[in-house]
């Protein structure tokens, strides 16, 4: 499989090298977290004069016998080098039992650089502070990009590369095989085995006919406005027992392990959070397709889920906006920095367009304005909006 650099990732992972912290890289299975650990540990041989490297993978069999904590911790210790910089990388860290009791120790030794990886569903962001008492620094890894994904296919004209892009998605390891049914089947397993493997084994779910349907409709619905209670009748309604509880819980279980992103409410003109109603983005849109065909293509939302992943990729934080009962698809925001962000497939009829941008004149303050469409056209700007094509502003 041809390799493409990760710069944006690698540059996080450079700057990381001198902190204190436990770096802990994230991200949905087989996102490339294990790639780019591969990439970083090549760097470091390359620019650390003195380092010493400890390279353990949990999915090489002749590491088997480092899964309990002690065989893990003494194994380490017998590695390190008093007279080196010892960098510490574990890949697929939670197939040893008790990982974090190590990871403390070794971390307070303050002997070790300390990089690791593991499955979604069992290392999830808001588990680390539990897990480790030592500070985390976490590099959250997404999907190809669609840059990334012209690297890989170098030579492919723009325009023809995004409408591939939108049928394919980012998950590389799709990208090696012919057709289009084996990528998607080749994607399809690896969804599958982050809901009933991974998520069933964390969570010890018995209903996981309920966790599928759920899973099925947020699919068929992504970019929609839903509730956890709207889901539990919705569900009801189809004679599943359940309710809004226990819906919650499984949301919560898909967003922790990275298979979905929720994106809150956000009252623009009273500046607060609205508690009802999230939507849900994929964290690749080529799921969506792999598991529900592509018989009914929605371009619009399927643009506006790539434009909330880039985003979140970018590292805004992004809510959805509401104004007089209008709805802004994005409020992007990123430390000072504030973006108004409509997405769309075709503006060039005029209700389409008249719709897009009355939302974005009625928002009186000074921060910028976008909409985000397939245009085919060089940018330009309305009353102060400025108007890009989305191949453009993916390549940005």
């Amino acid at each position: 499989m041809k390799l493409v650099e990760r710069k944006e990732y690698l540059d996080l992972l450079k700057e990381s090298v001198q902190t204190p912290d436990i770096k802990v890289i994230t991200g949905i299975r087989r996102s490339g977290k294990s790639k780019l650990m591969e990439t970083f540990i090549e760097y470091v041989k390359n620019s650390v004069k003195n380092a010493n490297i400890i390279h353990i993978n949990f999915n090489d069999i002749s590491f088997e016998n480092l899964t309990e904590y002690h065989a893990l911790n003494s194994y380490v210790q017998e590695k390190f080098d008093s007279n080196c910089e010892n960098f510490l990388f574990i890949d697929e860290i939670q197939l040893c039992e008790g990982f974090e009791k190590t990871i403390n120790s070794l971390h307070d030794s303050e002997k070790f650089h300390i990089y690791i990886t593991g499955s979604n569903a069992f290392l999830l962001s808001s588990d680390l502070a539990t897990l480790f008492t030592g500070r985390t620094y976490e590099i959250p890894v997404f999907p190809f990009s669609f840059k990334e994904y012209c690297k890989y296919f170098k030579g492919l004209e723009k325009n023809q590369a995004f409408d591939n892009f939108g049928r394919e998605g980012g998950m590389a390891g799709s990208f090696v095989y012919p057709s289009e049914k084996s990528k998607y089947n080749y994607i399809r397993e690896v969804f599958d085995t982050l809901i009933v493997r991974d998520i069933k084994q964390k969570y010890k779910i018995k209903n996981i006919a309920l966790l599928e349907k759920l899973n099925d409709f947020l699919l068929d619905n992504i970019s929609c406005k839903v509730s956890a209670r709207s889901l539990a009748n919705s569900l009801a309604s189809n004679q599943e027992k359940t309710n809004n509880k226990t819906i919650s819980a499984y949301l919560s279980y898909l967003c922790n392990a990275f298979a979905f992103y929720k994106i809150r409410r956000y009252d623009i003109r009273g500046k607060k959070y609205l508690s009802s109603q999230d939507k849900y983005y994929l964290a690749d849109h080529s799921f969506k397709y792999a598991k529900l065909g592509t018989k009914n293509f929605d371009y619009g939302r399927i643009y506006e889920n790539i434009v909330a992943i880039e985003l979140l990729r970018r590292g805004y934080e992004i809510y959805t906006g509401v104004l007089y009962k209008k709805e802004i698809d994005f409020v992007a925001i990123k430390r000072n920095e504030k973006i108004y962000i409509q997405v769309s497939d075709d503006i060039s009829g005029e209700e389409t367009f008249k719709r897009e941008t009355v939302p974005l004149l009625g928002i009186k303050d000074a921060y910028p304005k976008l909409i985000i469409a397939r245009t085919r056209h060089d940018e330009y700007s309305y009353e102060g909006i400025r108007i890009v094509d989305i191949v453009n502003w993916l390549s940005e």
